[in-house]
């Protein structure tokens, strides 16, 4: 399967699944604050409670459905209540990619560890954080503010596709999708990936 819906159609087919699945308008909701629960979604995408990491995967895609963001704080909400977690670094973690076309015409996809299916567009960014060591980590917007950074595998799978041009009369580094061009860092200062 080739062209613009090939790589997001490879996901769902992968799922078993004709179309994504439905969430919560939790975007909508605006209950009362109820305090903290010590919830934390560790920087590799693992969410522990009271410190033990959340071994079943129904059970995090359930949570993960009721994720709310609200400035740099997140939350699980219901329609009647809201409670404070910890995120290290980002909610939720891009897990497999697909890739149709090349260059501004390719397509990109991702699918997370929760099983989100997202194309790279207009509402699913990519963006580029440095890194200790001079490593870059790419994200990909994923729904209402919550970004999902793509596994170290997939970082360097997604930048193995990048390329260098002018953006704003200097040389960046980045990676082409969607008819656009997503700049990461100046050309000059290619490093790696964060270790």
């Amino acid at each position: 399967m080739t062209g613009p819906g090939g790589a997001m159609e490879r996901l769902m087919a992968s799922l078993g699944a004709g179309k994504a699945r439905g969430l919560p308008p939790v975007e909508r909701w605006n209950p009362p604050f109820c305090g903290d629960l010590d919830m934390r979604i560790a920087a590799d995408g693992t969410w522990f409670y009271t410190g033990t990491p959340i071994g079943r995967p129904a059970l995090v895609k359930l949570f993960s459905s009721v994720l709310k963001r609200e400035g740099d704080d997140y939350f699980l909400v219901t329609p009647v209540e809201k409670v404070g977690i910890t995120v290290e670094d980002a909610p939720l973690q891009a897990v497999e990619m697909q890739v149709d076309g090349e260059g501004e015409r390719r397509t990109i996809a991702f699918r997370t560890q929760v099983d989100d299916l997202v194309c790279v567009g207009p509402d699913h960014a990519l963006r580029f954080e440095r890194a200790a060591q001079d490593g870059l980590k790419p994200y990909v917007h994923v729904r209402h503010g919550l970004w999902a950074r793509l596994t170290r595998a997939l970082a360097y799978d997604l930048l193995a596709l990048g390329e260098v041009r002018e953006v704003e009369g200097r040389a960046m580094f980045g990676v082409a999708a969607a008819g656009e061009f997503h700049p990461a860092l100046p050309a000059d200062g290619i490093g790696g990936i964060e270790r």
